[in-house]
């Protein structure tokens, strides 16, 4: 639904931009989403980038009609124009250097729609930006919170954990390790003593 506004948008732009006479440069970008609260002041910005701008120019696509709307335009000078019935009171244009602003008071649900602007230099070329699709009084979406995996605590082993699983792992280990040790230590003791000769046997005994 917001591409075929966009696309809508696009096209009014294309013909409001011809009859007034410059030839347009059009720029797709992605276009972003605002909650603002109802009967709050909502500024939306558009920057003339790197080009530089002399005139920038404000439309909207109303939500529910599909129909794209003139708001005004604003030139360096500071000098806005508003369009054919579009409230000057609620509707503030402004411009500062490469920096336009729109600034609508007293938002309504009626105020809900994509919000553009149209930048123009000197050389009559102009560039179209999609702007912000306003939803006033309408709750963002929540967003499932990230969940972290806990790390891992060390465990210390003391008299009042020593039976916890991951402390009686540390304890256990290295006790069949030291154990085996003994273990094999004594056999090969045992061999050795089982290969020797009865005569070195004895006579290992009687120096003992």
């Amino acid at each position: 639904m917001i591409l075929l506004s966009l696309a809508w948008t696009l096209s009014i732009a294309s013909l409001w931009t011809s009859v007034l006479g410059f030839s347009p440069i059009l720029k797709e970008e992605s276009v972003s989403v605002r909650y603002p609260k109802l009967l709050s002041n909502e500024t939306i910005d558009c920057n003339c980038a790197n080009i530089s701008c002399d005139t920038v120019f404000w439309f909207r696509t109303i939500s529910h009609t599909k129909e794209v709307q003139f708001i005004g335009k604003c030139n360096n000078a500071n000098r806005e124009t508003h369009g054919d019935g579009v409230d000057k009171t609620k509707f503030k244009l402004s411009k500062n250097g490469g920096l336009s602003t729109l600034r609508i008071h007293s938002v309504t649900q009626e105020d809900t729609g994509i919000y553009s602007c149209v930048v123009k230099d000197r050389k009559n070329s102009e560039m179209w930006r999609p702007g912000f699709h306003l939803l006033p009084g309408v709750s963002p979406p929540t967003v499932p919170p990230v969940t972290k995996s806990k790390p891992r605590v060390p465990c210390r082993c003391s008299e009042d954990n020593s039976q916890q699983d991951d402390c009686g792992s540390l304890i256990l280990w290295p006790l069949v390790g030291i154990i085996s040790t003994l273990a094999l230590t004594l056999f090969c003791m045992l061999y050795y003593f089982s290969r020797l000769p009865k005569k070195c046997k004895h006579h290992f005994v009687k120096k003992r």
